[in-house]
Parts: structure tokens; C-alpha cells; sequence
């Protein structure tokens, strides 16, 4: 099959990637909980002493029988027992990494199950087992980056997503603070030390503490070291925190792993982190996360179930802005608009949500809008196309017979969850639409995914060679009508 030329790789982005998923892909390698129900009844006073169990109760067993039971089983296998002589507590066994694990297991009503009083309590045994898994795993496969994660230093902060994100929020915030202490401060000084302050706020490269210990002034150039010219000095509230659906460490990048527990988030403005990340953090916490925190950088699926939508009202604006006034536009989608642009809509759609202006009269240049769009899919912490999906879909493209390529790609979008199939599917139909266009715009299908494998995919950082990516991509968007039926 012919090819058409490829097009020139699209300029960086004012803001790459930030999300590292490789913790994510090891937890998903991690085995889950596999009950192992016993094939005997047990006597009446047995089965009432352990009332708070199910038919994973094996009665009173040594190890030796229960590791006899557990062999030859998969991995995540599981089943209590009491060992004999064992007065408070009974014992779970697990096999993992092709041998049996044995702990002492405690329950309390109220409390839940517990290995030890000071540890995590669960409601279940499984949500217990479940846990212990997905920590093992990450021991054994994961250990060289959760070494470097708790060896990084403060200078990571100044990188992190919550900075790279949040960056021109958080100036925002700052300025607004400057001029509050700034007006406190007239009302309760002789002008000319209030003008004094002033020059000491705007201008000065040293620190200077406050009589509160709560503010400190820093230099307002636009450097890494100073994104926030005027900040809160105030430490953060962290408490171990249950993380629901796919969350990441805002300090490092990284996965916040765990099926429980997973890390520590700020009461006071909602920072999440790994537990030796938080150590790290600043103290710059800046009250109230939900006047910082937007759309961009968070989970499909979260996002969809937040707005009650099918489609993140980002991608439907910016479709339906971008096929009313961008579809006849030279090279749509492959031009870069403006960074400063594309910045300034971000925060806009973060803030504003729905009702953010996306004109011609607000952005005449559509490709600004279409980057923003980009933008938007490259930040998903899971790309549109999963990290579970991508092995199906390019076995199904390096199908030779065309109908049978269909109906294998047909079979790997319904591997997707929900929001990332619709997703997916308005996305693939857009695109479809825009190539029809191809004699004024120039962008056929392989040059549209040229554009979008980078950002729809979910390619490895170091793979630099994207030519069968973009051929399942490209094979996706000629025939979306079949494929999303």
C-alpha cells in the first residue's frame, strides 16, 4: 500500500507531558485476588468463630497443608485459616511469585481487617489481599524507580506537574496577594513606608520574612525559581488519603500506586503525593485547590463522570469551533498557534469550564484552538488510546486482510473504557471529516495521524520511530465508520 510523504514533526509544546506512566503499566502486570474456597463443611464451632470470613476459611490448618493447597496455583491465590495454637488472630496465606506468603490477620467490628493495630484497616479481605499484591509487585518489578522517587530533591518541585500545570495560575494568585498586603498595609503604615514595602515586594531578590512568618516576597522574574513572585509561606496539611480512580504524585510525576492508601493529600488545598514525596514539598501551600486545580491533566474517565458528559466539553468546543471556521485552513491541526495563546485558552477553559469564549472575535487564529485541543489530549494521564488497548489495536493494523483488519480493530476499541471509546470514536469521526477536505487544508488521514500518534497513543518516550503507530492510526480514522458501530 502507498503512503504519502510525512509531514514535518509538530513544534514542542509550551507544556510537554508531564505524567510518567510506567508505574501505572507495572501495577497493571500486578496479580489480583483469587479466593481459594474450601471443598468441606466445617463443624458448627469453627464456622462460628470466624463469622467475619467466607468460604476462603479453611478451619485450623498448619502451613505446611497450606502451602500443599496453594501450590500449583496462580499467583494471588489466597485462603485463611487458624494455625494451631493460635489464640487472638488467624492467619492469611498467599501465594505470590510461585510460593506461599504467610501473615497473622486481626479483625475488629468497626475497625475491619488489620495485620497489625498501627497498619491499614480494610473492609474486606480481598480489598486487604488486593493490596498486599499490588505492593509486592511493585517491590519486586518496580524497585529502581521507586529508589530514584525517594531520592529526589526539592529542586523537582519547580517541575512537577502541579508547577507546570498551575504555573500561571498560581503568578495570578501571587499578584493578587501582593496587592492585598500591599492595601493592609497602607491602611496601617505612613505612605512612604507603605511605598517602601511596595519596592521591597516588586522588586527585591532577597527574601524578606514578615512579621505574621506567613508571606514571603521573592523576585518576580519569570524564571523556574520564582514562578510564584509572591507566596504563601504556610506548611501543608497532609493525612493519608484513599485515592478513588487514577491518581498521581504532583510532586514527582509518578503513579500514586496501592489499591488503598496510596499517599498524602493536603487538606488545605488538595496536593497529592507519594509519602516520601511529601517530605519534600515546599511549604507553599496556597489555600483552596479548586481555584487552581482545572480539566487539563486529569483522568478521562474522571473528568466525564465529573460534567455528566459522554464528551469532556473540551474536546466538543474545540471540534465545534475548529469545524465551523478551521476546516478549509491550510495545514489544521500540523500549524502551531501561538504558545502564549494556547496558554492563556487553557486557563481560560480551566476556570470558566462551559461557558469560556472561544470566538473568532476572542481567538481568531483557529490553529490556536486546535492546539489547544492537542494539548488537551497529550496532558490525559491515560492517552485516549490505553496503555491495556495499544498492544490489540497494532496486532489488528498488521492485519493483512482488510476485512478481518477491520473487525480486529472493531474488537480492540471495545477493550477501551467507556469515556475513552466514545472519546475516541468523536475524535476518529472529526478527523475523518477534516480529511475530507484534503484539497484545501492538505491533511489526509496519514498526515493527521502523523500529527495526533504522539498524543493519542501510548507510546514509549524513548520511541522516536512512529510508522506503524501512524498506519493503525491513519487505517482507524479511514474507516471509523465501520470500526465504531
Amino acid at each position: 500500500m502507498s503512503r504519502p510523504s510525512p509531514i514535518s514533526a509538530e513544534p514542542s509544546s509550551p507544556v510537554q507531558k508531564v505524567w510518567k506512566p510506567e508505574l501505572y503499566k507495572i501495577q497493571l502486570e500486578a496479580p489480583t485476588p483469587k479466593p481459594l474456597h474450601r471443598t468441606c463443611p466445617l463443624p458448627a464451632s469453627i464456622t462460628s468463630e470466624s463469622h467475619c470470613y467466607g468460604p476462603e476459611y479453611h478451619g485450623v490448618i498448619g502451613h505446611l497443608e497450606a502451602e500443599q493447597l496453594l501450590s500449583n496455583k496462580p499467583d494471588g491465590t489466597y485462603m485463611l485459616r487458624r494455625s494451631p495454637n493460635a489464640i487472638d488472630y488467624f492467619t492469611l496465606s498467599v501465594r505470590f511469585n510461585n510460593r506461599a506468603k504467610h501473615f497473622k490477620i486481626y479483625y475488629k467490628r468497626g475497625k475491619g481487617h488489620y495485620l497489625q493495630e498501627q497498619s491499614k484497616h480494610y473492609d474486606t479481605i480481598h480489598d486487604l489481599v488486593a493490596d498486599g499484591l499490588v505492593n509486592f509487585y511493585m517491590q519486586l518489578h518496580a524497585a529502581p524507580i521507586i529508589l530514584q522517587i525517594n531520592q529526589q530533591t526539592r529542586n523537582c518541585y519547580q517541575q512537577s506537574p502541579y508547577m507546570t500545570l498551575n504555573r500561571r495560575k498560581l503568578r495570578a494568585l501571587s499578584h493578587e496577594l501582593g496587592r492585598s498586603i500591599v492595601t493592609a498595609k497602607s491602611n496601617c503604615e505612613a505612605e512612604q513606608n507603605a511605598n517602601a514595602d511596595l519596592n521591597d515586594i516588586s522588586n527585591s531578590t532577597k527574601p524578606i520574612q514578615h512579621n505574621d512568618n506567613s508571606i514571603v516576597a521573592k523576585d518576580s522574574s519569570d524564571t523556574a525559581d520564582s514562578i510564584l513572585p509572591l507566596v504563601y509561606e504556610k506548611v501543608h496539611t497532609f493525612r493519608v488519603h484513599n485515592f478513588k480512580g487514577l491518581n498521581w504524585c504532583e510532586f514527582c510525576a509518578n503513579f500514586l500506586w496501592g489499591f488503598t492508601a496510596q499517599g498524602m493529600k493536603c487538606e488545605a488545598c488538595g496536593f497529592m503525593a507519594h509519602f516520601k514525596c511529601a517530605e519534600l514539598v515546599p511549604a507553599k501551600c496556597v489555600p483552596d485547590m479548586k481555584r487552581i486545580r482545572g480539566v487539563f491533566g486529569t483522568d478521562l474517565t474522571t473528568v466525564v463522570q465529573l460534567y455528566q458528559s459522554s464528551i469532556p466539553f473540551v474536546v466538543r468546543r474545540c471540534v465545534e469551533e475548529v469545524e465551523a471556521r478551521g476546516m478549509l485552513q491550510e495545514g489544521i491541526y500540523r500549524v502551531s498557534g501561538f504558545a502564549d495563546e494556547i496558554d492563556a485558552l487553557k486557563l481560560a477553559l480551566d476556570r470558566d469550564g462551559e461557558k469560556t469564549d472561544m470566538s473568532e472575535a476572542a481567538y481568531g487564529n483557529v490553529n490556536v484552538i486546535a492546539g489547544t485541543l492537542k494539548l488537551y489530549l497529550r496532558l490525559l494521564p491515560v492517552p485516549l488510546i490505553t496503555f491495556q488497548a495499544y498492544p490489540s489495536f497494532m496486532q489488528a493494523a498488521r492485519t493483512s486482510n482488510a476485512v478481518e483488519q477491520i473487525k480486529n480493530m472493531t474488537d480492540s476499541a471495545k477493550r477501551l473504557p467507556p469515556a475513552h471509546y466514545n472519546c475516541l470514536k468523536f475524535m476518529a469521526e472529526h478527523l475523518k471529516r477534516v480529511s475530507s477536505h484534503y484539497a484545501a487544508n492538505k491533511m489526509n488521514e496519514h498526515n493527521l495521524a502523523t500529527v495526533f500518534a504522539p498524543t493519542l497513543i501510548a507510546t514509549p518516550q524513548h520511541m522516536t520511530n512512529l510508522t506503524e503507530e501512524i498506519f493503525m492510526l491513519s487505517t482507524l480514522i479511514a474507516n471509523c465508520s465501520d470500526i465504531f458501530v
